[in-house]
């Protein structure tokens, strides 16, 4: 989906309804900075309020998704095209989520195996141990930074 086709959708279509961000910001129980964001093709508007917004725009989802007023012949074919795009979209989200994950799990695979033979290279090394724990526990806070980093990129 492209999220500036969309947003300019929603300026022209908020326009034509004589609303200003602020009254339609109130009507949706958002800030008007999200709705310039939507606008502006930053953002796409949280699933839960699509149907909110459609109905004070008079429009419907499938026209929203696809940034268009859509005339009643070309409507099952947009609605297969946007749920076509939208499948694609989660799938490039799990790949990279996936991705993320290997990486990270690599990286402590690698730290903890670094850790042991260390240990046993200099027991008693303090300064090796400094090193062994920071990257240790980098790899862990990275990994988990990661995926709450996923959990909350649904505005996008």
């Amino acid at each position: 989906m492209d999220q500036i086709k969309i947003g300019k959708f929603i300026l022209n279509c908020r326009k034509e309804k004589g609303l200003t961000q602020e009254q339609l910001a109130e009507k949706l129980g958002v800030t008007s900075k999200s709705i310039s964001r939507w606008e502006n093709g930053n953002t796409m508007p949280d699933y839960s309020l699509l149907k909110d917004l459609c109905n004070e725009l008079d429009i419907n989802v499938n026209e929203l998704l696809s940034g268009e007023k859509i005339k009643g012949n070309d409507y099952m074919n947009k609605s297969e095209e946007n749920l076509i795009k939208l499948r694609k979209q989660i799938d490039k989200r799990k790949k990279v989520l996936t991705i993320i994950s290997y990486v990270f799990m690599a990286i402590i695979i690698v730290a903890f195996i670094l850790n042991i033979v260390l240990n046993r290279i200099f027991p008693d090394d303090r300064h090796w141990n400094i090193i062994r724990y920071t990257f240790l526990y980098s790899g862990i806070t990275l990994f988990i930074v990661s995926i709450v980093l996923e959990l909350f990129k649904f505005d996008k």
